[in-house]
C-alpha cells in the first residue's frame, strides 16, 4: 500500500520559514519523480517544485524561485520543502506527489500552511 504523509505545515508570519516534510512508503522512492503542489481556496492546485533522483536541477515556479528549496533523501524515502520570507500568497494546502514514468501519480493528503499576522 503506498503512503504519502505530508507533515510541517502551520501558522507563520510574513518572512518566516516553514520545512515540509513528507514521508513516502510502499514505492521503490528513487524510482520516482517527486513533487510539491499547492492549492488556495478557490483556486486550482498548481506545481511548485519538483526533483528526480537522478541529480537534475530542481523546478521551482517563479512564484517561489529563490525562497523554497526542494530536497530528498532516497534513504530515509523522505521529501522536503525549505520555505523562507513565506508571504501571505503562499497561503495553502500543501501536496506532495510521487510519479513514475506514464503510471498514475500517488498523492499525500496534505498540509496547511498559513501565513499572516
Amino acid at each position: 500500500q503506498v503512503q504519502l504523509v505530508e507533515s510541517g505545515g502551520g501558522l507563520v508570519q510574513p518572512g518566516g520559514s516553514l520545512t515540509l516534510s513528507c514521508a513516502a512508503s510502499g514505492i521503490t522512492f528513487g524510482q520516482y519523480y517527486m513533487r510539491w503542489y499547492r492549492q488556495a481556496p478557490g483556486e486550482e492546485r498548481y506545481l511548485v517544485a519538483g526533483i528526480s533522483s537522478v541529480g537534475a536541477p530542481p523546478f521551482y515556479d517563479h512564484s517561489v524561485k529563490g525562497r523554497f528549496t526542494i530536497s530528498r533523501d532516497d534513504v530515509d524515502k523522505m521529501l522536503y520543502l525549505q520555505m523562507n520570507n513565506l508571504k501571505p500568497s503562499d497561503t495553502a494546502v500543501y501536496y506532495c506527489q510521487a510519479k513514475f514514468g506514464l503510471d498514475s501519480p500517488y498523492w499525500g493528503q496534505g498540509t496547511q500552511v498559513t501565513v499572516s499576522t
